[in-house]
Order: structure tokens, then C-alpha cells, then sequence
């Protein structure tokens, strides 16, 4: 669920990670709506509660779990109807676990899947029956509804952690049946297959490479540098930074310089602009121009153009950007949300685009590829 639905809210000044589900609220109606789960342990049902609040909101039926058949239901501002045979896969009991589970992975903590499968390891190292019953309490702690996807494995779901922890003779949760020790057996050799794959499994990398960057991210931010520098370090890579690029036969003063000048079909002021002695005042000029038609949907185009040629026509300054090797580049711009990432609230286009240009320059220095 985390990996998938991620949210936030803001507390203190600071972000609280979170997640949702979906739920019913019984409030006159049952009420078909977004439940959301944080980090340090609250949980909005309508208003935040901590978890033993949330409890008792399920123990008076607030946060329903079972739907009386004739129910009148709505999904707000979309339909309304009423139940009909309705079946409901939770108890309040199991609601109440999987949202402990989901407390501990927002905080990155084991839950009781993850202690489960610790509890069995433990077990295969040292096949005690004192193990095997702490293996067996463990699994008997993860949510009914959770058991099935506790080994990953959706052909056997999770029928040889039951056989494992029931033992030869014991019996298994569902279906109900006696372990035999053939079941034993392949129950253990298929723990033993496993442990092997988990062991490859950190070696095992995509055929052209990890899919995440391997430099730790770097943060380009704001500045306003007026003379460039013998030692710019990653400063260069900011777009007011003071080099020229020549576009067209025409020479800018900075790609931000250049990409002001070309937003416009006002000739003076694309002249004024190119003149500007600071990006600052360059798309100062540029907001007064107003935009070329189209600009909206080929900015990112023209971005990437001058991007390249900023590092084509500066092979020092090339030699910096590729020295961030395959690092996430992070990109603030405070007057843009399309260009800058700004704390999170930006799409970072331009640091995407420096990326693609890194890239582009790396392919540059290798051999070109045989067909």
C-alpha cells in the first residue's frame, strides 16, 4: 500500500509521510470515503485520532466493518445506493492490524509479515520445536488478509510457510489438512531455493545498468553569479552562470539570457534582452515582450537545445556536468515551478534536461555502436 498511495501532511513545519485506503464511515449513511494513515501514528477517519482513538471509533461502528443489508451508502458527490447481500473482507480486528502494519512501514520498521519471515529464518537455522512455535506465533500474527502475500510467491502463496511452521503431523491453517512429511520436505527445500535467490538477488541488476542513480542527488540552487569563475564547481550548471552561447550566428550571454531572447518575436526587445546585464533583467524584459505563440508547448524543446550547446561550446563546463555522473540533478528556480523542483513543489525540467545532456555527452565519448 505505501509504495503506492504515498501522501503528506504538514505538522510543525515538517512533512508527515502517510498513505490511505479506502473505508466506509457510518455517519447516518455509510459513507464511502479516503482513510489516511501517518508516520507518527494518526489516523484521519473525518478528524485525527491516535490509534487508540481509532479503536474505539471501530468498536462503535464510526469506521464500519460490517454493512447491514438495506444500508443506505453513498460515495460522495458521485452516486448513492443501498446494500444489497453485501460481504465485507475485514473485521475490525484485522482493519486494526493491517494499519499497525502500515504505521510500521511508513517508518521503515518491520511489520509483522517482515518479523514473520525473521521468526522462520531464525527457525531454519536452529529447527527447534521452541523456534518453530515462535515461527508459528509470528505467522499466526500477520492479518488473515496479508498471509497469502507473505512470500511474494502468488503460484503458492503462502502454503509452504504454513506446512514450515506446522510441522510433520501439525495441521495447517487453511485448507485444513494434516502435514505429511513429503510436504515437510518440500516445504524446507523450498526455503532453502529461496534463501539462495535472496542472496543473488542484490547482484541481479537490469542488463543495462541499476535502475536508480548511484551518485547521491545533487541540489543546483539558487544563484545569481555575475563573472564566471576559475572554479565554478557545480554553480556552472546553472543557467544565469556567465557563458556565452553562440545560437544562430547570435551571441548570448547565458542560456538564460538566450532562452528569454528566443521567447519572444518582438525584435527590440529580443535585442534588449540579449544585451541585459543580468538574467535577472533579461527576463524582466522578456515578461513585458510577452510570449511567442506556441511557446508554452516547444519551451522544453528550445531548453534542451541550449543546453546542449552551452556544454558543446564549453568543454570545461561539460567536464562538470559529466562529473555528476548518473547523480539525480535537483533544480531550484523561484520563479518557476515548470523549470525548478523547488522543495518538492516543482516538475525540475531543468534539471531533467541537464540529466538528458549529461547523457547525450557521455554517449559523445563512447565508440559509436555497431549495428
Amino acid at each position: 500500500m505505501t509504495g503506492r498511495r504515498i501522501t503528506y501532511r504538514t505538522a510543525d513545519g515538517k512533512r508527515v509521510p502517510g498513505t490511505w485506503r479506502h473505508v466506509f464511515i457510518h455517519n447516518f449513511d455509510y459513507h464511502l470515503t479516503d482513510l489516511f494513515i501517518y508516520a507518527d501514528g494518526l489516523v484521519d477517519c473525518w478528524g485525527l485520532v491516535t490509534l487508540e482513538e481509532f479503536e474505539e471509533k471501530l468498536r462503535t461502528g464510526w469506521v464500519a466493518t460490517e454493512l447491514p443489508e438495506g444500508a443506505r451508502a453513498s460515495g460522495h458527490e458521485l452516486a448513492a445506493w443501498r446494500f444489497g447481500e453485501p460481504q465485507t473482507w475485514l473485521t475490525s480486528e484485522l482493519l486494526l492490524a493491517e494499519i499497525r502494519d502500515t504505521i510500521e512501514q511508513l517508518n521503515g520498521r518491520p511489520d509483522s509479515t517482515e518479523r514473520c519471515l525473521a521468526a522462520v529464518d531464525a527457525f531454519l537455522a536452529d529447527r527447534t520445536e521452541e523456534r518453530r512455535a515462535a515461527a508459528r506465533a509470528a505467522y499466526l500474527a500477520v492479518p488473515e488478509t496479508q498471509r497469502h502475500y507473505a512470500l511474494g510467491d502468488m503460484d503458492r502463496k503462502d502454503r509452504p510457510l504454513q506446512v514450515l511452521v506446522a510441522g510433520p503431523g501439525g495441521r495447517m491453517e487453511w485448507p485444513d489438512a494434516v502435514v505429511t512429511q513429503e510436504m515437510y520436505d518440500e516445504a524446507v527445500a523450498y526455503f532453502e531455493d529461496r534463501a539462495k535467490w535472496i542472496a543473488e538477488r542484490p547482484s541481479r541488476v537490469p542488463a543495462d545498468g541499476p535502475e536508480t542513480a548511484v551518485a547521491p542527488a545533487i541540489h543546483l540552487y539558487e544563484s545569481h553569479p555575475l563573472k564566471p569563475s576559475d572554479d565554478p564547481g557545480v554553480k556552472a550548471l546553472r543557467n544565469d552562470y556567465p557563458a556565452p552561447v553562440d545560437i544562430e550566428g547570435v551571441t548570448y550571454p547565458s542560456v538564460a539570457h538566450a532562452y528569454w531572447a528566443l521567447s519572444t518575436d518582438d525584435s527590440d526587445a529580443r535585442a534588449a534582452i540579449t544585451e541585459a546585464d543580468t538574467s535577472f533583467t533579461a527576463k524582466g524584459l522578456a515578461a513585458r515582450a510577452g510570449r511567442r505563440d506556441g511557446w508554452e508547448q516547444a519551451r522544453a524543446s528550445v531548453m534542451a537545445g541550449l543546453l546542449r550547446a552551452k556544454y558543446t561550446q564549453h568543454p570545461a563546463l561539460a567536464r562538470i556536468l559529466l562529473a555528476t555522473d548518473d547523480a539525480t540533478l535537483v533544480y531550484d528556480d523561484i520563479g518557476s515551478g515548470f523549470w525548478g523542483d523547488n522543495a518538492g513543489r516543482g516538475r525540475n525540467w531543468t534539471g531533467r534536461l541537464l540529466e538528458l545532456v549529461r547523457s547525450e555527452l557521455h554517449a559523445g565519448r563512447m565508440a559509436a555502436p555497431q549495428p
